[in-house]
């Protein structure tokens, strides 16, 4: 924990740790299930979970129960209850208007704390007709941007500009939420702001320094997103932030938003700034894309994804990541739905604050922070990975690659298939 100067913070934070510790020392490992309750048992996972640094407990009734650490999914003792005591816990949990939205779903999404363990996101869902949920570790203190390994100094400029569109995507699981929080939390030491968010569920809890910071949590405070962003604009906000772009609606009032001059932050399930672009198009009638590219073109100031891989030291994840933010070319470039060649101009990197995956990936590997195979899974482009690292840049120079060029430790066995004709 970094201190604020604040004197005696530093004590206190040792004491919760310690506290915590004792708590989680308290709670016995998982038991079997008939030694405890449906609830007490949830709680002995949870403790368990937290104990071992994971970051997702699944929970099905009469399955497994079992958890994710660093992407990879190991077992724990014991067996999930049946369906009725999943469902008293659910009860509990979502309250009534959210475990009907379950009962006619399938799906409800919750956040929830526990004493002593901290707060959870949760996915109640159904599988086989029998009730199962996911829940996910919160962070408890929002992140600082200098801690998570990605574009310090680009995305800081971002997050203190004061209208446009700001995305991040990647798959579930990559980080999204994380790098959202980043964001919001620089402003939140560096400018006096007003930021609504616009969460399903509300996850992290910021404490509020510069900022003014409402967190509305959709299902709760508001039907939808699509109201919450209209309702929005009448609450003062210099910032918004959407959890999820889910539809044209959403699109459209958040590019209206920032036509009015805020600054709107947001997610996509996508993997790379051009896919990000033809999703947004995908929502729409092809008779509106022109229209859409021109208002992208104006309002989008930045896309970052990002991907997690697993650390060399095998502890952990580190994020991979491609970086696009608006300038003349690129705007041109929206504006005429050129994405084949945004793809190609993003790979150069010839322009300030443009970010490949493979420039990343490149970094990575010759640093040594992950294993030259994960930076392969990872890339889009693998083949011009391997030729990066071998100090090519461009096609027209593989002609002449030389047996004997070095690559990065770890990576001697790669060889590049020349066709001959």
């Amino acid at each position: 924990m970094e201190s604020s100067g604040v004197e005696g913070e530093s004590s206190f934070a040792d004491l919760g740790a310690k506290m915590r510790k004792q708590w989680l020392d308290a709670i016995p490992s998982a038991l079997p299930s008939s030694t405890l309750s449906p609830r007490h048992q949830l709680e002995a996972w949870l403790a368990d979970m937290v104990r071992e640094g994971a970051s997702d407990l699944i929970l099905r009734a009469n399955g497994r129960p079992s958890m994710r650490r660093d992407s990879k999914i190991s077992f724990l003792p014991g067996s999930v209850p049946a369906a009725g005591p999943m469902i008293e816990i659910l009860t509990g949990i979502l309250g009534k208007d959210r475990l009907e939205q379950w009962r006619a779903r399938g799906s409800a999404d919750a956040a929830l704390a526990f004493d002593g363990l901290g707060r959870f996101r949760l996915n109640a869902y159904r599988q086989m007709g029998e009730p199962a949920i996911v829940l996910r570790r919160i962070n408890e203190q929002a992140p600082r941007l200098e801690a998570l390994e990605l574009p310090m100094e680009s995305l800081a400029k971002l997050a203190l500009k004061k209208r446009g569109l700001i995305l991040v995507t990647g798959i579930a699981g990559s980080g999204k939420s994380t790098t959202l929080a980043g964001l919001i939390e620089h402003m939140n030491q560096n400018v006096e702001r007003h930021v609504v968010t616009l969460e399903d569920p509300v996850e992290l809890i910021y404490k509020e320094s510069r900022c003014v910071i409402s967190q509305r949590e959709v299902g709760t405070d508001c039907p939808s997103f699509q109201d919450g962003l209209r309702h929005a604009l009448r609450q003062s906000p210099d910032v918004i932030l959407i959890g999820e772009m889910r539809d044209a609606e959403t699109v459209t009032s958040a590019l209206d938003a920032t036509e009015t001059g805020h600054l709107v932050l947001s997610t996509l399930h996508t993997v790379n700034a051009p896919q990000t672009l033809e999703r947004i198009l995908s929502f729409y009638p092809p008779e509106q894309h022109a229209q859409m590219r021109q208002r992208l073109s104006d309002n989008l100031v930045g896309v970052l994804s990002q991907r997690l891989l697993p650390r060399l030291s095998g502890k952990g994840l580190i994020p991979a990541y491609e970086l696009i933010v608006s300038t003349p070319h690129v705007r041109e470039l929206i504006a005429l739905g050129k994405t084949a060649e945004l793809a190609k101009v993003i790979e150069l990197g010839s322009e300030s604050g443009l970010i490949s995956f493979n420039q990343c990936l490149r970094g990575l590997v010759k640093e040594r922070k992950v294993e030259l195979e994960d930076a392969l899974a990872a890339s889009d482009r693998p083949e011009e990975l391997v030729l990066a690292l071998r100090g090519i840049t461009s096609g027209s120079q593989r002609a002449e690659v030389r047996e004997n060029t070095p690559l990065p430790p770890g990576s001697e066995g790669l060889r590049i298939n020349r066709q001959h004709p």
